[in-house]
């Protein structure tokens, strides 16, 4: 038996093969949808994962002005952030935060999905968020992939 063969891999930043996936959000639940573009943000759909690394893909999400909340979350779902100051808890609901960008909705979702880090940090910068089918990075040659494949 070769144990070579079985040696562990550790993927680097420099090492990792990074790719360009587009994700199309209409008619996708948003948190079943942001749970697995963080998945593909952290690269655990790989087989060199590594989790202190940087080895995912970037994700393009096209469509984001037409994904569902289940239920009655567009306005009971409540969102908390705390100023620092007295009396500065402030609260806003995904209908308002969807009303200033479908970028600050989805950030926010995904952002709770990663490590509470530098890596998470550094990850949530490989996310773009579109309103429509356009978007400019067809330099990139990114390749459309169907997220419900995903588990």
């Amino acid at each position: 038996m070769d144990t070579l063969s079985y040696k562990t891999v550790s993927v680097g930043k420099t090492a990792a093969q990074k790719e360009w996936v587009i994700v199309d959000a209409t008619d996708q639940v948003l948190g079943r949808l942001a749970s697995k573009v963080a998945k593909i943000l952290r690269g655990k759909y790989k087989p060199c994962f590594t989790p202190n690394a940087d080895c995912g893909d970037n994700v393009i999400i096209i469509n984001a002005d037409k994904v569902k909340l289940t239920g009655n979350k567009w306005s009971d779902k409540i969102y908390l952030t705390y100023t620092g100051y007295p009396g500065g808890q402030r609260e806003i609901t995904p209908a308002k935060l969807m009303q200033k960008g479908e970028s600050k909705l989805f950030l926010k979702v995904i952002k709770g999905m990663l490590p509470k880090n530098r890596l998470g940090a550094q990850l949530l910068r490989n996310v773009y968020v579109y309103a429509g089918s356009e978007h400019p990075h067809a330099a990139q040659q990114p390749k459309t992939i169907d997220i419900n494949t995903l588990k």
